[in-house]
């Protein structure tokens, strides 16, 4: 929202904030209502509009962009994210470097794009290191906390729980160092968590979380442009943009206990 606002400021646009899944309205009604308004364009941000909801959308000449889209948007439409699949494989390999073999994947939606490319880059790094992929290890869910909290709680159930946990946000990351407290856990002595987004609660947390950060400011900054080329009837330089992502490594993640520093 912070590179949204900064870069429609600086266009002269104007950016009204609604929440998408939160509403009776259909995409076709939405249109119609902002078409009233006066409105022109669309940001889309994680969204799981079907890409029939919007083409509703466009042809009542709306423009629309998509950030981080749980659904692939459809022919025609561009979107923005960052580069998930190389982040996933990042936050591996870092936890394989310090030395882990047993770790597991907590995801969003199984459905949702953005966390199956991150699974993937995941899956990637193990199979680089000659490790096999355990199904009981990689779990699906939501990107809220109680996702990471029921995913621990299932992991620690098994008869060889993991080393190491990736979370595919850091809302999940979160719900796993929550559970982990509450179940005498100690990060990063007894479990190493890595995150992705970069968000700021993953500065807050005790210990701080590592975590793959997305340039999120950088994503609503991209979107506008694109969003703003559309209006004027320009096409977009691409219909997919990827930015990079990095690793921020902080104090949640360590070699496994009784291995050598």
């Amino acid at each position: 929202m912070d590179g949204i606002l900064e870069s429609a400021e600086g266009s002269g646009a104007e950016i009204v904030l609604s929440k998408t899944g939160h509403t009776h309205l259909s995409a076709a009604e939405r249109a119609a209502k902002m078409q009233a308004q006066g409105r022109r364009g669309l940001l889309l941000v994680t969204s799981r509009w079907t890409p029939r909801e919007i083409r509703e959308v466009k042809q009542r000449g709306i423009a629309v962009v998509v950030i981080d889209p749980i659904n692939p948007p459809g022919p025609g439409v561009a979107s923005v994210g960052a580069t998930n699949w190389s982040g996933g494989k990042a936050a591996t390999e870092h936890l394989l470097g310090l030395g882990h073999t047993r770790i597991a994947f907590i995801g969003g939606p199984a459905s949702a794009e953005c966390s199956q490319d991150r699974e993937h880059g995941y899956v990637a790094a193990l199979l680089e290191r000659g490790l096999g992929v355990s199904e009981d290890y990689v779990l699906a869910g939501t990107f809220d906390s109680e996702t990471g909290r029921r995913g621990l709680d299932r992991l620690l159930g098994l008869a060889e729980p993991p080393q190491a946990i990736f979370a595919s946000s850091d809302s999940i990351a979160v719900g796993v160092l929550a559970e982990a407290h509450a179940r005498g856990v100690a990060v990063p002595r007894d479990l190493s968590v890595v995150g992705f987004d970069g968000t700021y609660p993953s500065e807050q947390t005790s210990p701080q979380l590592t975590t793959v950060a997305q340039p999120l400011r950088d994503m609503g900054r991209t979107a506008v442009r694109a969003l703003l080329r559309e209006i004027g009837g320009e096409k977009p330089d691409s219909m997919r943009v990827e930015l990079a992502t990095h690793l921020i490594v902080r104090s949640s993640t360590a070699p496994p206990s009784g291995a050598a520093s």
